[in-house]
């Protein structure tokens, strides 16, 4: 666990959750569910801690402090279990509260911890952005240790992806597409300034992390000298912590650099020291690996007797580990040192059993090179050749198993470069290149059913309704739609009378988009702390659910729930029969009509005029 809490850059300790939660009975439980949490984390026990701390989430508290330490250890726990879901659910809440509480340095621990597990989860472009958030904030506050972090954070996001792009084929170290190369080259970048800071800070095991970082992204690179030196520091560093793990590690890395470089006899100096340290260390698997490393070695150096020692000694420890690959690639390479050694009675037993577990694996081309060494090996043996096993025409009569159906970056073990020493802990599974099928319906020669053909026209006409209900559609062109839909799927057009018919009920049927729809009320804005309620364990939040999501539905739910009776139409009742008024009505009509005309009539008299002409007459 104190790896992984390492790594993950806890934010989480006994005293940040032993600060501010005594307000009340519920937060004191919850802080002593979280302190026994963490404790068991530390011990070791993850799942039992995790059981802790979802009880002290339960029970809830009111501090944002405690509450937020408890989701960075969740965070923490989830990922060293290997559930990187819940992993970055709860590193998003601690990001969350962060922000909330404007937690800065609290925010750049969040943001790289989340940055880790999405690296983990393939999602490195994510992954990028979240550490250099890290990075950011780490320099804005002067805390060079967060930002040695990031920097660490940020070279091992770039690492993984260059590795994850250079798995798609077989490139050797060193001839690795472009694409893959600005990754590393980036990786190294970030290592170099992480090991500059290290240096300045003093701290001699982020030191050798870093060496063994670049020794290795230099590896990749085809860069051997340089990454000899890098692994050459990181060997010393281990020395001097006593960390054999790392010392272990440094001396596999160191004898792959040899090996490329054709320095076979310090490779197998480091290969004999690997194997010793694995011994010590009680690693099955590394010494399985160490003795099939040491054979190759052996065998590049010709001598063989050596080689096929270290060859028997990787087939028991590959059965003793039940590893059927480990056991085909020892009989691969205990058939070639027997058949340089003369042995070819069992070089010939060895290519069988190779042979056999390809054909068991699945392994299409490693059953095609053993049958060739088989064929080779009767005719040196005076042994029909007709005898031998033949390999399968294709890969279609081959058995269906990961190793020809998924296959990407380990064609077979007989291609494997002698470097290529430390098999992957997990099969990766490739991609089926699937054809899409095209469905064809058959033609019958009687003529297609009317009512089996009408029914077809119905559920086409009904599968379009979805998106007839999202926008408003044009009435009028919906008829032309309807027909070319119909056509095009059938090349027996309806009759006219059945499209008619159906134009008609996807005319009746579009008028119910209106009705169907919800009216929502308005959503109020809410600040970031009424935004931070809504997380699991923090007790302001009075609601059952525990995600805004889930509330949201609910809403949705009571809103669509009485839709039913909207969808429904009444019939029209049938009015009673009245007299009609027709006369009066219409005598009225005509006395309102001609009310108005008697005004217009009326002949308008200059007033004016008359009276100046009879004071003028008058003046006579």
């Amino acid at each position: 666990m104190s790896s992984i809490l390492h790594k993950m850059s806890l934010s989480a300790s006994a005293e940040n959750l032993s600060t501010d939660a005594q307000s009340c009975d519920g937060g004191s439980m919850c802080l002593e569910l979280a302190l026994e949490g963490e404790r068991l984390c530390k011990a070791g026990d993850c799942r039992a801690g995790v059981a802790f701390f979802q009880a002290a989430i339960q029970a809830g508290t009111d501090d944002l402090r405690t509450l937020s330490a408890i989701y960075s250890q969740l965070g923490n726990a989830y990922f060293y279990l290997g559930d990187y879901t819940k992993a970055m659910q709860y590193h998003k809440h601690d990001l969350t509260l962060a922000r909330t509480m404007n937690d800065k340095l609290g925010e750049a621990k969040a943001s790289g911890n989340l940055g880790n597990t999405l690296k983990v989860m393939g999602k490195f472009n994510e992954a990028i952005q979240c550490c250099k958030r890290h990075l950011e904030i780490s320099r804005t506050l002067g805390d060079r240790l967060s930002e040695g972090r990031a920097l660490y954070n940020l070279g091992n996001v770039y690492h993984a992806q260059g590795k994850q792009l250079g798995r798609v084929g077989q490139n050797d170290p060193g001839h690795f597409p472009q694409e893959v190369r600005d990754c590393l080259l980036q990786a190294v970048a970030y290592y170099e300034e992480n090991l500059e800071l290290m240096r300045s800070l003093g701290d001699r095991q982020a030191m050798g992390r870093a060496c063994g970082n670049l020794g290795n992204t230099c590896y990749l690179l085809g860069d051997f000298t340089r990454a000899i030196r890098y692994h050459t520091e990181r060997l010393r560093i281990a020395q001097e912590v006593e960390d054999r793990a790392a010392e272990r590690r440094a001396n596999s890395n160191l004898g792959n650099s040899h090996i490329f470089l054709g320095q076979f006899e310090n490779a197998a100096e480091h290969y004999k020291r690997t194997l010793a340290l694995a011994e010590e260390l009680g690693d099955a698997a590394v010494e399985a690996q160490a003795c099939y490393s040491l054979g190759n070695t052996y065998t590049l150096l010709r001598e063989y007797r050596i080689a096929e020692e270290y060859h028997a000694r990787h087939l028991s420890a590959a059965r003793k580990l039940q590893d059927r690959v480990g056991e085909g690639r020892a009989c691969w390479s205990l058939g070639n040192a027997h058949a340089a050694l003369g042995n070819h009675e069992k070089a010939l037993y060895f290519a069988k059993e190779h042979y056999n577990i390809s054909k068991e694996l699945g392994d299409v081309l490693g059953m095609a090179t053993a049958q060739m060494n088989i064929g080779d090996l009767c005719k040196v043996l005076g042994l029909p050749v007709d005898a031998t096993p033949s390999p399968p025409q294709d890969s279609a009569t081959a058995p269906r198993t990961p190793f020809n159906a998924l296959r990407v970056r380990r064609q077979s073990m007989e291609q494997l470069s002698l470097i290529k020493i430390t098999p992957d802990a997990k099969k990766r599974e490739g991609e089926d290149n699937s054809k899409e099928r095209e469905m064809i319906r058959g033609e019958s020669e009687e003529g297609d059913n009317p009512s089996e053909m009408f029914m077809e026209l119905v559920a086409r006409c009904q599968s379009d309704r979805m998106d007839e209900q999202r926008a408003s559609l044009d009435k009028e062109n919906r008829p032309r739609k309807l027909q070319r839909s119909a056509s095009s799927g059938n090349k027996n057009p309806p009759p006219d009378g059945m499209l008619e018919m159906l134009n008609m009920i996807s005319e009746l049927q579009s008028e119910r988009m209106d009705s169907q729809r919800a009216e929502l009320r308005p959503v109020q804005k809410t600040s970031k702390v009424s935004k931070a309620t809504s997380l699991p364990g923090l007790r302001p939040l009075q609601t059952t659910s525990t995600r805004p999501e889930e509330d949201f539905m609910e809403i949705i739910a009571r809103v669509q729930g009485s839709r039913l009776d909207d969808q429904r139409s009444e019939l029209p009742a049938a009015k009673p029969k009245e007299r009609p008024q027709l006369d009066d009505d219409f005598l009225a009509f005509i006395m309102r009509a001609q009310a108005g005309r008697m005004e217009d009539q009326r002949a308008s008299i200059p007033l004016k005029e008359s009276v100046s002409n009879k004071a003028s007459n008058s003046k006579k």
